[in-house]
């Protein structure tokens, strides 16, 4: 079982930043993708930014230029820094990662459980 602990997030008002981390636990041998969604009230889920392993970022477009997404390998953690933070982006952010737990084996997905960030204006 692995589990995926979600911490930062938080209330901002509108150009202000925030930051949050997420760290992979239990049986896990390696983690490929790692990432962030969100989802606001009455809105689709949204990926926010992910990142390989070999640490290629991928963005939203909505949120291209103004947050940063790092990870740590060796620590099965990935960060998001949020900056310029928009009324729009207030929603729950849910951390995933792609895992292994052995050197073979199909890659499993786990999710955090979700950190609310509200940007007022």
């Amino acid at each position: 079982q692995v589990q995926l602990v979600e911490s930062g997030g938080g209330s901002v008002q509108a150009g202000g930043s925030l930051s949050l981390s997420c760290t992979a636990s239990g049986s896990v041998f390696s983690v490929n993708d790692m990432g962030w969604y969100r989802q606001a009230p009455g809105r689709e889920r949204e990926l926010v930014a992910s990142m390989s392993s070999s640490k290629v970022a991928n963005y939203g477009d909505a949120v291209k230029g103004r947050f940063t997404i790092t990870r740590n390998n060796a620590r099965f953690t990935v960060y998001l820094q949020m900056g310029a933070l928009k009324p729009d982006d207030t929603g729950v952010y849910y951390c995933y990662g792609y895992y292994r737990n052995g050197v073979r084996g199909p890659d499993k997905v786990s999710w955090g459980q979700g950190t609310q960030v509200t940007v007022s204006s």
